[in-house]
């Protein structure tokens, strides 16, 4: 097969992965609440996830560099699948916990190959319609993933739901074990001690990337963090949030359809520009509706400006890392990413506990538009 026609084929085994990725954290919070965990420990529980992918995205990255797409996408797709059905094989709330760290290591692993390997396939100028089918494909794993699990636990209950999911990456791994895809060569190598994070933090195109992306994720995970809280003080009903957040996932559906016919016509700067300026805007009204229909027309703008940025950000990184260092900048990305969605959490429940909800609608405002700024000011190559 083609290198085109295998960007497909891996945003397929893609799709499987973090399906079987999202899924596993409905059903592992709805098997920890069926035996009567705490919130407390459902949330611990979430948190594993993260820890391991903060500590060691970066190296993952950079092992990705060094060997290559295929063993680290192979390794990846294994440790969530065996992550998976640990409880099945293991039940009770103690095996939760390793099951979460496997399936966040793993996921997380292949996650950041990936998002490496599609920047390589093709062309420069492909990049931009690449990650825009590659977002698409999480977007689609983001809706199927929920529902399949959902189903397959009314249907056959926690301990079969979790052998469904095991059994999603497995495509995937017979077809990377076999050596089928035609996956872009390793890059340049470079030699050890010159692989410095202080060089690609310090780079100042490479930098801005970061900021923006970090931005993106903050005011991703604050409206995921806080509609529910605002819904809920507004008097709205737990299906309205759920239409409302929604339209927002509509949202990002929609516009990374239309970003490749974007991209022959606005410069990926000038897209994230706009993204950032619109979702701004959009995140200080927030606060001053408190009717459905415009909760709902709100999100669906947010969803636009979020959801179109985060293919461009990977592009652009693509672009501007230094040569051989690409997986390394992705790691360090998903580490950034990763760091937002542990610690704004609590940083938005504290602020929104102490001073309500519009001072975190209205500060998250700030920093988009700010960050906006810094997209206008991009330095020349």
């Amino acid at each position: 097969m083609t290198l085109s026609v295998n960007l497909y084929v891996l945003i397929l085994f893609t799709v499987l992965n973090h399906s079987a990725f999202i899924g596993s954290r409905v059903v592992l919070s709805l098997y920890a609440i069926h035996l009567h965990a705490t919130p407390f420990t459902v949330g611990t529980l979430m948190s594993v996830y993260g820890m391991v992918p903060l500590l060691f995205a970066v190296s993952a990255g950079r092992l990705t560099d060094r060997v290559g797409p295929r063993l680290p996408m192979l390794a990846g797709s294994v440790l969530v699948a065996l992550g998976a059905a640990v409880p099945f094989a293991v039940p009770g709330l103690a095996s939760l916990y390793f099951a979460a760290g496997l399936i966040g290591a793993g996921f997380m692993l292949y996650q950041v190959t990936v998002q490496n390997t599609v920047g390589l396939i093709g062309k420069r100028e492909d990049r931009p319609r690449n990650f825009s089918v590659l977002a698409l494909g999480f977007s689609v794993s983001a809706f199927v993933g929920p529902m399949l699990t959902g189903l397959a636990i009314d249907s056959m209950g926690h301990l079969a739901a979790f052998v469904f999911l095991a059994l999603l990456p497995l495509p995937g791994i017979a077809m990377l074990a076999a050596d089928r895809l035609a996956l872009p060569r390793p890059p340049a190598h470079i030699a050890r001690g010159e692989q410095r994070l202080a060089d690609l933090l310090g780079h100042r195109e490479l930098r801005r990337v970061f900021i923006v992306s970090g931005l993106q994720s903050i005011a991703w995970e604050m409206f995921t963090f806080m509609m529910p809280i605002y819904g809920t003080r507004i008097g709205l009903s737990a299906s309205m949030i759920g239409v409302v957040m929604g339209s927002f996932a509509a949202a990002t559906f929609t516009v990374r359809l239309s970003l490749p016919y974007l991209n022959r016509r606005v410069t990926a700067w000038r897209l994230l520009r706009v993204a950032l300026l619109s979702a701004g805007i959009t995140c200080a009204l927030f606060p001053l509706v408190n009717q459905a229909a415009l909760l709902m027309a709100l999100a669906f703008m947010l969803g636009i400006g979020l959801g179109g940025s985060q293919p461009m950000v990977m592009a652009l990184l693509h672009e501007t890392v230094p040569e051989g260092r690409t997986g390394e900048a992705v790691g360090l990305r998903a580490a950034v990413v990763t760091t937002s969605q542990t610690a704004m959490p609590l940083l938005f429940g504290a602020v929104g506990s102490t001073l309500g909800v519009g001072p975190v609608f209205w500060a998250v405002a700030v920093a988009l538009v700010a960050g906006s700024q810094v997209a206008r000011r991009r330095p020349p190559h």
